[in-house]
C-alpha cells in the first residue's frame, strides 16, 4: 500500500509538470477561479498562494474569491457569481455541501468543470474530490489523544458539523475512541466559524467543569489556539489538546507544550492540483461533465486525489517549520 501511495503521488507531479510544460496552448481568455468560505485564514492563504502559483506557471489567470470572515452562505452567493462570468474552472471548498448542491449542479450544467477541495459536496455533480483523507486525519488524532489520556478520560471536540471533512474526522475520533471505553465524548460544540466560541467554551469549563474535562480536540483550524490560550492563560495543567492545521499560533503553543499535536493539511498542494486538474478538464474535456464516472472501470477521472496529511508534535514541530520556509 504504501509503494501505491508514493507512485500515486508520483504521477500527481509528473501529470503538474506536464500541465505546466504546456502553457503555450492556452487562450487569452482562459480563466479559474478559487471559492472558500474564509479567505483570510492562514490555511486559505496558503491554498490560494498554490492557486496562484500554478496559474502563473501555466501563464492563466486565476482568482481567488471568498468572503473574508467564515460565511457559508456569501460563499455560496460568490459561487453563483463566478458562475455567471463563465470562468473555465472552479475549484470550491464547500462550507455546507448541501447548500452549495444545486449550485455546483447548475455549473456543470453550464459546461463549467468544478472540483471541490479540502470539503466535499459529494451528492453534487462535482468530478473530483481533491483533500485529506479526513476520517484517517481523525484516527491520527485520536490515537494521540488514547495515548495523551492515558486510555480514560472525557473529551470536548470542537467542529462545524455538516460539512464532510470535519464530520469524517470526528468519525475517525468515534471508531478509535471506542476501542478505548473509558474515553467518552461528553460534548460537541459547534463553533460556526467563529474562534471566540470556542474561547468562550474553554473559558466555561475552565470555569465550571475542569475536572470533568481531560482532554479537547479540535477539528478544524479555528479552535486549538483558542484553547491552548485559555488553558495558559488559567494555568491549567495536565489537559489534551489536540489540534487541526498548521496556523503559526497553533505551532507555537506546540513548541509551548501547551498543544500536544496538530494535523497537518497540505492546502497549497490542493489548490495547486486542482488548478491543473481543472486545466485538462478544460483542454481534454471527458465525453460529458454530466456523467457519473465513480462506477466506470476506465473512468477518465479520479474520483477522490489524497493530498496527504501529516502529525506534528513537539518532538517534529521544529523540522516542519524548517521544511516550510524553503
Amino acid at each position: 500500500m504504501h509503494n501505491r501511495i508514493n507512485w500515486s503521488r508520483c504521477f500527481l507531479v509528473g501529470f503538474a509538470l506536464l500541465l505546466v510544460s504546456c502553457g503555450a496552448r492556452h487562450e487569452a481568455d482562459e480563466k479559474y477561479v478559487l471559492v472558500s468560505a474564509n479567505i483570510q485564514v492562514p490555511y486559505w492563504k496558503s491554498a490560494g498562494e498554490g492557486f496562484i502559483q500554478a496559474a502563473s506557471q501555466m501563464k492563466v489567470r486565476a482568482e481567488f474569491v471568498g468572503p473574508d470572515t467564515y460565511d457559508a452562505k456569501a460563499e455560496q452567493a460568490e459561487f453563483q457569481r463566478v458562475v455567471k462570468t463563465k470562468p473555465s474552472g472552479i475549484l470550491v471548498a464547500p462550507a455546507n455541501p448541501e447548500l452549495m448542491r444545486a449550485d455546483i449542479d447548475a455549473a456543470i450544467a453550464a459546461g463549467i468543470p468544478v472540483i471541490t477541495m479540502d470539503g466535499d459536496s459529494p451528492a453534487s455533480k462535482r468530478l473530483i474530490f481533491i483533500g485529506t483523507n479526513s476520517y484517517q486525519a481523525g484516527v491520527m488524532g485520536a490515537k494521540v489523544a488514547v495515548k495523551e489520556m492515558h486510555g480514560k478520560g472525557n473529551v470536548v471536540v470542537f467542529t462545524m458539523p455538516g460539512q464532510t471533512n470535519l464530520d469524517d474526522r470526528l468519525r475517525g475520533y468515534r471508531d478509535t475512541f471506542a476501542t478505548s471505553p473509558q474515553i467518552k465524548i461528553g460534548r460537541v460544540v459547534d463553533i460556526a466559524g467563529n474562534p471566540r466560541v470556542a474561547f468562550d467554551t474553554a473559558s466555561e469549563i475552565v470555569g465550571k467543569e475542569k475536572d470533568k474535562v481531560d482532554a479537547f480536540v479540535c477539528l478544524e483550524a479555528l479552535a486549538g489556539k483558542e484553547v491552548a490560550e485559555v488553558l495558559d492563560r488559567y494555568n491549567v495543567k495536565g489537559k489534551t489538546i489536540v489540534a487541526m492545521d498548521t496556523d503559526p499560533e497553533t505551532l507555537d503553543w506546540i513548541k509551548k507544550g501547551v498543544i500536544a499535536a496538530t494535523i497537518a493539511q497540505k492546502p497549497y498542494t490542493m489548490a495547486y492540483v486542482g488548478l491543473t486538474m481543472l486545466d485538462n478538464l478544460h483542454h481534454n474535456p471527458p465525453r460529458s461533465l454530466q456523467e457519473d464516472w465513480t462506477a466506470d472501470p476506465v473512468s477518465p477521472i479520479p474520483a477522490f486525489i489524497d493530498t496527504g496529511a501529516a502529525l506534528v508534535d513537539k518532538s517534529s514541530v521544529d523540522t516542519f517549520l524548517a521544511g516550510s520556509h524553503k
